[in-house]
């Protein structure tokens, strides 16, 4: 006889209850991680059935990489991705800003410069919506003026996308760059684990 069944038997749980704990542990197993991709909501649910296989899900944006050491925003939302950017970047902002909206007032409070200047390594921030919104700039055009933003959760929860902005549209938002009298930063390549989003 088994002898983990005799070490139970002795301890007075029956087989059919041994048996029973095994089917309940084993179906636990299988239901959390399909509660933990329906808790992502109705978006995330319809942009991941639109998408064959992982890979492709991956390739449209969805971020599958690890979690990003001292992350300590929401995972999945624009302020997860904004920091993990300046982490990656080395160049790295408080974990203390809060939500989106915040982001800006919290900055300057910490000595950061805040203006509305697109740059590269700038968190772009704006105070609409219910939390506001922030992203990072990975590009502006020395010729147009154009600039562009990785962002997250626009509209899909995890879903890293890019949208390019004209010059003049600057105006309307707010850039976070680095601390007041802190060394220039140095642009370097930054490299997103298991990400394909064109950066």
């Amino acid at each position: 006889m088994n002898p983990a069944v005799l070490t139970l038997g002795a301890v007075g749980i029956s087989a059919k209850k041994t048996i029973t704990l095994a089917l309940a542990t084993l179906a636990l197993i299988v239901v959390l991680p399909c509660l933990a991709v329906f808790a992502m909501g109705a978006e995330v649910l319809t942009f991941l059935t639109g998408t064959p296989n992982a890979i492709a899900a991956e390739r449209q944006g969805f971020y599958m990489g690890s979690a990003v050491a001292g992350d300590t925003y929401e995972w999945g939302n624009c302020t997860y991705w904004a920091f993990a950017m300046r982490f990656w970047a080395n160049d790295p902002i408080p974990t203390t800003w809060g939500n989106a909206n915040t982001w800006d007032d919290r900055a300057r409070s910490d000595g950061y410069e805040v203006d509305h200047t697109p740059a590269v390594n700038a968190v772009f921030q704006s105070d609409s919506g219910d939390y506001g919104h922030v992203a990072y700039v990975t590009k502006v055009d020395t010729g147009t003026g154009d600039w562009t933003i990785s962002e997250m959760n626009a509209p899909t929860l995890n879903v890293v996308t890019q949208r390019t902005f004209s010059k003049n549209a600057a105006s309307y938002y707010n850039f976070i760059h680095g601390k007041k009298g802190a060394p220039e930063w140095k642009p370097s390549i930054i490299s997103i684990p298991s990400l394909n989003t064109g950066i």
